[in-house]
């Protein structure tokens, strides 16, 4: 079962502490050993971005830079897992390097199950 594991918080510009990102690195380490990192990134300020949208049937674009949202996407992880449990303990284990290295921090995660299209499944691990 693949997952899309997304970060949202508010876009502040300051560079994490050096202990989170330590930890961050040895998170990716584990996941890439284990399999059950596909992917992992970080997302370029909101403001450099392109904003889309359908209303009423009419597709508008906006180039950035445009009006901020209180919190943004800063990064991602594709995850491998063989169950959502898995895939949970994953999620919580990534938040928790959020607790125990940058307290003052303050954010979110959200878990999703991926659903491919047909014709464009990768391979599962195992």
């Amino acid at each position: 079962m693949r997952f899309l594991a997304t970060v949202k918080s508010v876009e502040m510009g300051v560079q994490p502490p050096a202990a989170l990102m330590q930890a961050m690195g040895k998170l990716i380490q584990d996941g890439m050993a284990t399999g059950v990192l596909y992917e992992t990134g970080g997302l370029a300020p909101a403001a450099v971005g392109t904003y889309y949208r359908i209303k009423k049937g009419k597709l508008t674009v906006v180039d950035g830079p445009y009006a901020e949202a209180k919190e943004v996407v800063g990064g991602y992880a594709i995850l491998e897992c063989a169950s959502r449990e898995e895939a949970h303990a994953w999620g919580t284990r990534f938040m928790q390097l959020h607790v125990d290295n940058w307290p003052e921090w303050e954010g979110e995660s959200e878990l999703r199950e991926m659903h491919a299209m047909a014709g464009t499944n990768v391979p599962a691990r195992g």
